[in-house]
């Protein structure tokens, strides 16, 4: 099953759209929105004045005030068209969600290992802790930890992707979720979400929450909207006492009118953007869950506009990330042969791509095949982000007699392969010294841009096997981008400095981190937070959560630990570590298009100024008439045209703010001039064709 997307405007989105515009109508609903509040005020007291203009009463003709009653009512319901619109695409990218939430039959195990007894349990009454067994054809019945076993898994109802994905006990791919189907063998699953507080839960319950909490940006720009909309709102209610007085000083005129007031504050409050700043907003998470990533809050999508320094783990990210053993360099009296047996041994127990081209090389150099690991007796030793390397224990020789009758035991044989100064603590630890012939080749194959790994028996190092991995297409021209944008990229590696100054001149970053451990990771965010920056990172294991939960934006691998998954502020279904790279654009359009409206709203204000006020205090001030640069045919035309124009503009922006404005890779200050070059000048340019306009075809059908 995959999820179906929609276009703009489908008419599966359409017709709930208008239904939600409708309900939002509610006094309750447009508090939240306290400029659009005020229209809605006015549109209500124009009411009033349109019911008493038909009883005979009124300060102008009743079909004047009741368009103008009619178009202030259009402009509510068309902003809250855009918002409703939103929201309904959100929610529908997540319907095919709610499939997963049905209720399935789960194996509850009475004791956490495979084999034991089982009863089923309905999977709605699963809490946290609770042991299942899954086996193939079964539904995931809730999320969880893989404790045994390993099986593949078909996760496309949440990735969208057909192809399945193994998930196995131990390392960072042992997450399952709720909903998600085993296609073979079985899996034991250590419950880690209770009822209502699953992945899929907060998933349907972010997009379809009708309580979107605002960003501190959108939050900052309300208030000045609200700031402008109580100047305009002060000055509007000073203007009829002026007209009154003038009136009566000159002894002619008529005073301006309710209705006309109504319609002249809404058209100078920023209707435009405070009507479409939500609909920005929820747009913005769409676009992030259109690529496949799940923002916990709009606060994430918008940090992620704000980020100014990004780090980037270099295998699979940077690097294709399969890198494959190419060469065994022995050291000095140590045949290339006892090399690749070590090697090979050290890597048995490792599925890693590294770990099994290390086995494949030892078979087609040297015809060496694997061991019977029953026989052997053997304790693999499993690579850890503290040790850096991995290898096998093998069980010490029988006691053996040497001269003199004493019986020697022979230690436990411990074969190693990691990074050169973890090996060399290793051999340090056990009473022996690093060959200092190694630092030369272990720096040679460093500089080369490979990965040297160094494998010793005991405290004998036996030499290096050289790991190669090619810098991915196109990246040095992605950072390029980032770097035009005032974004610092920072590679993260386990690898030695050499290694990492080789992979970060090639690949074009800007800084890295090398032999990084977890604490490193987290020490070095800190430090960038620190210099007032906002840090964008991503994780995927147990060992990454302290650093995803101290960084601004923090984008959990699916596929990653469950432990990742919590401390991340989002997380991409695909697991895709270069995901980031569109996560930040994606957060930058957001910003984009939120200022593009904002300056062309206001922008707009000057236009409709031109129109407006002259046309409504004309009959008060008749000198007035000089500034209808318009020409437009008489006040109420121009006064209808404006309220009218200023409904429209918003039906005509809502695709700009659902799609965003196009994304270009600019500094602050190039956006800057590009945004009052295209959209404050076109904010000014465009009300005066489109009121013109408007003003034409109201003559034309002989109601101006």
């Amino acid at each position: 099953m995959s999820r179906k997307t929609f276009s703009l405007f489908d008419p599966a989105l359409l017709w709930p759209a208008l239904a939600d515009a409708l309900r939002k109508l509610d006094p309750r609903v447009q508090w939240r929105n306290p400029v659009m509040f005020v229209v809605y005020a006015g549109s209500l007291l124009a009411t009033l004045l349109c019911a008493q203009a038909l009883l005979g009463q009124g300060e102008a003709p009743a079909g004047f005030i009741g368009a103008i009653t009619l178009w202030l009512w259009f402009t509510v319901l068309f902003a809250n068209f855009a918002e409703a619109l939103a929201e309904g695409r959100s929610k529908a990218q997540a319907a095919s969600l709610r499939s997963l939430k049905k209720a399935t039959w789960a194996k509850v195990l009475e004791e956490p290992r495979h084999g034991a007894r089982w009863h089923p349990v309905e999977s709605g009454a699963l809490r946290r802790g609770a042991v299942v067994l899954v086996m193939a054809g079964d539904v995931v019945p809730a999320d969880g930890e893989v404790v045994e076993g390993v099986a593949s898994v078909d996760e496309s109802a949440i990735t969208g992707e057909s192809a399945p994905v193994i998930r196995e006990s131990g390392g960072d791919f042992s997450a399952v979720t709720g909903g998600t189907r085993v296609l073979s063998d079985w899996i034991v699953v250590r419950v880690t979400a209770d009822p209502g507080e699953t992945f899929v839960d907060r998933m349907i319950a972010m997009v379809e929450s009708a309580r979107r909490q605002k960003t501190p940006n959108e939050i900052a720009l309300t208030i000045l909207l609200v700031a402008l909309t109580i100047v305009f709102l002060g000055v509007t209610v000073t203007l009829l006492p002026f007209s009154l007085f003038s009136v009566q000083a000159a002894g002619a005129g008529t005073p301006v009118g309710v209705a006309v007031l109504i319609a002249l504050l809404v058209c100078l409050i920023p209707t435009t953007i405070a009507g479409l700043l939500s609909a920005v907003g929820v747009a913005g998470m769409s676009r992030m869950m259109q690529a496949n990533v799940i923002a916990t809050s709009g606060r994430a999508v918008e940090a992620a506009g704000d980020v100014d320094v990004l780090l980037l783990d270099k295998t699979g990210t940077i690097t294709l990330g399969n890198r494959q053993a190419a060469a065994l360099l022995p050291a000095p009296g140590v045949s290339p042969r006892e090399l690749a047996d070590a090697a090979q041994l050290a890597s048995l127990a490792d599925e890693t791509p590294e770990g099994r081209s290390i086995v494949v090389l030892a078979k087609q150099r040297f015809e060496l095949r694997e061991r019977d690991l029953e026989a052997l007796g053997a304790h693999f030793v499993h690579f850890s982000a503290q040790t850096r390397m991995s290898g096998v224990d093998l069980p010490p020789a029988p006691a053996r007699q040497v001269a003199g009758g004493d019986t020697v035991a022979v230690a436990v044989r411990q074969v190693r392969k990691g990074a050169a100064d973890a090996i060399r603590r290793h051999v340090q630890t056990l009473g022996a010294a690093f060959p200092a012939a190694l630092d030369a080749v272990v720096e040679e194959v460093s500089r080369r841009g490979s990965t040297p790994l160094v494998v010793a028996d005991g405290a004998r190092v036996l030499g290096v096997v050289e790991l190669k991995d090619i810098v991915k297409g196109g990246i040095k021209e992605r950072f390029a981008e980032l770097r035009r944008m005032g974004i610092k990229t920072v590679m993260v590696t386990g690898d030695n400095r050499l290694t990492a100054a080789a992979i970060a001149a090639e690949a074009g970053v800007d800084d890295f981190l090398a032999e990084a451990t977890p604490q490193d990771k987290l020490a070095l965010i800190r430090r960038y937070q620190g210099e007032g920056r906002l840090v964008a990172m991503t994780g995927d294991g147990t060992n990454d959560a302290p650093a995803l939960a101290q960084a601004d934006v923090a984008v959990a691998m699916n596929s990653g630990t469950q432990a990742a998954k919590e401390a991340g502020n989002m997380v991409d279904l695909d697991s895709n570590p270069t995901k980031l790279i569109e996560v930040v654009e994606t957060g930058k359009q957001m910003l984009m298009t939120r200022g593009a409206l904002t300056t062309f709203s206001i922008a707009n204000d000057v236009a409709k100024y031109f129109a407006i006020v002259p046309a409504a205090f004309v009959s008060t001030y008749p000198q007035l008439q000089a500034l209808n640069v318009m020409q437009l045919a008489s006040p109420a035309s121009a006064i209808l045209s404006a309220v009218i124009f200023n409904a429209l503009i918003i039906v005509f922006l809502i695709p700009l703010a659902l799609k965003g404005v196009r994304y270009r890779p600019l500094g602050a200050a190039l956006l800057l001039r590009k945004n009052l070059l295209v959209y404050g000048l076109g904010g000014v340019v465009v009300p005066f064709v489109g009121i013109k306009a408007i003003d034409l075809v109201l003559g034309a059908m002989g109601l101006a």
